[in-house]
This record gives structure tokens, C-alpha cells and sequence, in this order.
């Protein structure tokens, strides 16, 4: 019998993997490839902390294979020509994979599956990464969706999601390339690290304190959050100073967990009947919620392929944007040195975690947006170099919201005010004093302006603006009111 190939890309697991469960169908040789060609991405490389946690979900995924005694094949270069070169080595009958939306990528995975199977092999594509693929999503017209709400809507009257697949019973290596089920793979981690995705300079160790890349890491996240914290989610998911979220978001991305096993997990836990029923089906509801707005993202991207870069709506095309000769705007908004407190605490938590609490993303992005006037496109790069998370449609779809440019959009113009959202959401102050600690010392009720505080509560706090924390780089007041008016302008006709 010959061998199956299966192209691992994002969906870095055993269980609930249509491609690996197809490849390994009837007991079939399967041979496990993972290539390496981020320029086929086009302009959306993957950024430094997604390339982070790559090398250590590869090497996860190795170990998880090596206990099957299967290696994983590691290439680099051309897909086409590796794959081409892999079944001449193998005599591999079949390639499988699990589909991706973004456009460069849709265009490349069709123009393989037409060469292949022109010369003779079994191709197969599956879906391991969405509860709705965006085809099968449309309004009653045909059309796609533009908003969150109808979308969903539509998504729930399709009924439940077929349950997620169980990790292959077994799994067996073509005779070329077997090695006993525990063997070491070290091979494999030699593999991982020859792709360079380290950085050079170690930056990473607030990424390591804080994460666990990998399936195991990612089940342990799943269970942790709906046991602990999903009753409380509808109350404590707008808290960035608790643990109100579950942090799945990368995980998803590379696919170490999949949407089906998270819908199964909160459903599993509703059925049990937990102690504060109310609570938990609010706080259900609301999440799977946003397992339906990751939904949408890619709904949105794979009919608008030029989505990441160019505005839905074309009159955003003509907004006038401040001018930044010399970037000094964008950099101090990058390390989190505008002076506005909730604004600061989020870019340094980004940088030193590759991760932001989502309340907080809306408000640093509102700011670079409508009060500094900046590109939403200046964000969304610097959100795709540092987050972890970085995913090509919901990246796009959050900076396009925040901007007002894209789907879902109000008929109004938001700014988030960020001082009244710290009121709001960080009442005690506790986020910023963690990640800015020089407004530690301040009366909680002062870290989110402390410009307004009285000066003897400064002193006595040993706070002097523009020596440990920086003056405001703009009036909130007057900076909204100038991007009001810059909205007022692409409003009027001709």
C-alpha cells in the first residue's frame, strides 16, 4: 500500500485532523511534512513572535509523532518542487492538507493541487480550522455578510458543528522511514531550529514565562479556562487586569486546537449542570460568540482578498491622515511612550508578552487611529510583528473596525475615550500599575490621567511628568474633535 503525505501547515495536531485522519485511512503508511516557505505568503510573512512560537509548536508536534514512530519530514524551500521531490523519494500515492483562506495562499495550494493531480496523485484538502467555511455562509440573495450579527445569526440556524475527530487510532510510518513508536527526535528538533525562527537577540522570555505552544499546551488552556473562568467570562471578559479570557487565540491560529473541540469542551460542561447555571450559559453564549467573530473574520478576508490593506469602505481610501516624516508618532505609540496610561500599559504588555487583552487592543488602536490620525495599516504590521495570535483576517478585520473602515461598522465614528475606559474597566488601576510601574505609586484614582492629578499627589507618589513617565503626546479632547471633523470630510459627496 502506498504512502499518504500529510502536508501539516496550520494545523499542528493529532486529534481532529481531517488531513491526518484521511491520510492515515485504512491503515495506510502516512509521511508527515512540515515545509517551510513563508515568502509564499506574499506581503503577510509571518512577523518575529508568530515565527516564536512556530519553532516551538514544530517541535511539539514532533515530540507527538515521535511517540507514534512517525518523524516529521522537515524541508525548506519551494512547496510545489518539496512535494514533487518527497513523492519521487517516497513513491507517496497521496497528498493531504487541511485548507487556509488567505488569498496568496488559496491561489498556491490551487495551483498544487492541479499539478499533482496531473500527474496521477490522489489530492485531497479538508477543513480542520472552521465551524463555516466562508463559502457555505451567504444572505439570502447570495451575497457574503458585512455584519457580525446577521453572519452568526445565519451560522447558528446551520445547527451544531459536527463533533471534532479522534487522534488516529494508529498511525504507521512508510517502511523508508520508520522508526520504533518513543524513538527520540531529535532529528526532528534539529530540523526546527536549521529554519532559523529564533531570534537572534532573546527577547522572547516574557513569551516563555507565559506561554506553552503546542496541543498539549493548548488543551491544558481549553480545560483551565472553561472549568475556572467561563462562568465569570460575561462579567470579567472586558477585565485586562484578571484572567477573564481564555487565551486561545494562538493556539487556534496554528491550529493546535481546533474550533469543533472548543465548541465540544463548553458544551460538555454546560450538560454537566455546574453550580450557577445563569452564569454559565450567559458566559457561553458570549464566548462561542467569539469563536463566531473569528468565524466571520475569514469569512469576510476570503471575499474581500484585498482586505488587509485597502479600506471595505472606499471612501476611507481618501481620509486625511497626519503626517509622520520622521515616525516619531508611530514609535512612541510601538513602545508604549504616548503618556496616556491605558494606552502605554497595552504596548508594553504586548511587547513583553506578544499578547494584548482585546478590550485594550480597541482602545491603543482607536488612539493611533483617531487621536493620533495614523494608518490603520501603520497598526496592523506592528500588531502582525509582535502578537503571537497574528492572524492575517482577524488582525484585518480588528484595525478595519477600530478605524471604522471596514465590516461590521457603525453608523457613527467611535473613539474610545482611554482614560473613561480605564475608569471604566481598569477601576483600580491594577493593569497599569503592573505594566507602568512609575504611576504605581499614585491613588488609583489618578493612574489613568495622571496629568490631572494635583502636584503634591505626584511628589508624594515621586512622579514627575516627563522624567519617569511622559507628558501626553496629544489633548484627547482636541485630537477627537480634529478626527471627527476628518470623518465629517470623506462623509460629504464628490
Amino acid at each position: 500500500m502506498s504512502a499518504a503525505i500529510c502536508w501539516f501547515r496550520r494545523d499542528l495536531r493529532l486529534a481532529d485532523n481531517p488531513a491526518l485522519t484521511a491520510a492515515a485511512h485504512d491503515g495506510r503508511p502516512v509521511l508527515p511534512v512540515y515545509i517551510h516557505a513563508p515568502d509564499e505568503a506574499g506581503a503577510w510573512a509571518p512577523g518575529a513572535a508568530s515565527n516564536w512560537w512556530l519553532h516551538h509548536s514544530l517541535r511539539a508536534l514532533a515530540a507527538a509523532l515521535a511517540d507514534h514512530g512517525l518523524p516529521l519530514i522537515i524541508r525548506q524551500g519551494d512547496t510545489l518542487a518539496t512535494l514533487q521531490a518527497l513523492i519521487a523519494e517516497t513513491g507517496a500515492g497521496a497528498v493531504h492538507w487541511n485548507r487556509i483562506y488567505e488569498p496568496a495562499l488559496i491561489r498556491r495550494d490551487k495551483g498544487i493541487k492541479q499539478a499533482l493531480r496531473e500527474h496521477g496523485l490522489e489530492v485531497h484538502s479538508h477543513n480542520a480550522a472552521l465551524l463555516h467555511e466562508p463559502w457555505t455562509v451567504q444572505t439570502g440573495t447570495g451575497s457574503d455578510y458585512k455584519a457580525f450579527t446577521p453572519f452568526w445569526r445565519a451560522c447558528r440556524r446551520q445547527g451544531e458543528p459536527s463533533p471534532p475527530l479522534p487522534r488516529p487510532p494508529r498511525l504507521q510510518a512508510p517502511e523508508t522511514v520508520q522508526s520504533p513508536p518513543g524513538a527520540p527526535h531529535h532529528a526532528d528538533n534539529a530540523a526546527v531550529d536549521a529554519l532559523g525562527l529564533l531570534p537572534a537577540i532573546d527577547w522572547a522570555g516574557g513569551l516563555r514565562a507565559r506561554w506553552q505552544p503546542g496541543e498539549d499546551g493548548a488543551h491544558k488552556r481549553l480545560e483551565g479556562f472553561v472549568a475556572a473562568t467561563l462562568a465569570a467570562y460575561a462579567s470579567g471578559r472586558d477585565l485586562p487586569a484578571v484572567e477573564g479570557t481564555s487565551r486561545l487565540s494562538p493556539h487556534l491560529h496554528f491550529g493546535e486546537i481546533g474550533p469543533r473541540q472548543v465548541w465540544q469542551a463548553v458544551q460538555i460542561h454546560l450538560a454537566r449542570g455546574q453550580t450557577g447555571a445563569g452564569d454559565w450559559l450567559q458566559g457561553a453564549e458570549q464566548f462561542l460568540a467569539e469563536i463566531g467573530w473569528r468565524e466571520f473574520a475569514h469569512h469576510v478576508l476570503y471575499h474581500h482578498p484585498d482586505f488587509p490593506d485597502a479600506p471595505l469602505n472606499p471612501r476611507f481610501a481618501d481620509f486625511p491622515w497626519q503626517d509622520d516624516p520622521d515616525g516619531a508618532l508611530l514609535r512612541a505609540w510601538e513602545r508604549g511612550e504616548t503618556g496616556i496610561p491605558l494606552v502605554d500599559a497595552g504596548m508594553r504588555e504586548l511587547y513583553a508578552t506578544g499578547w494584548m487583552h482585546n478590550r485594550v487592543r480597541m482602545v491603543v488602536g482607536s488612539f493611533l487611529v483617531k487621536n493620533l490620525r495614523l494608518p490603520w495599516q501603520a497598526g496592523e504590521r506592528w500588531f502582525w510583528d509582535t502578537l503571537v495570535d497574528a492572524d492575517l483576517a482577524s488582525n484585518s478585520l480588528g484595525w478595519q473596525w477600530v478605524a471604522g473602515s471596514g465590516a461590521d461598522a457603525a453608523p457613527y465614528f467611535r473613539v474610545f475615550n482611554p482614560v473613561r475606559q480605564g475608569e471604566r474597566f481598569d477601576a483600580e488601576g491594577d493593569y497599569v500599575a503592573h505594566w507602568l510601574p512609575a504611576l504605581a505609586r499614585l491613588p488609583a484614582k489618578h493612574r489613568h490621567a495622571p496629568w490631572a492629578a494635583p502636584a503634591a499627589v505626584r511628589a508624594d507618589a515621586g512622579l514627575t511628568l516627563g522624567v519617569q513617565y511622559p507628558h501626553p503626546m496629544v489633548d484627547l479632547g482636541a485630537s477627537r474633535q480634529a478626527a471627527l471633523a476628518a470623518f465629517q470630510a470623506i462623509k460629504k459627496p464628490g
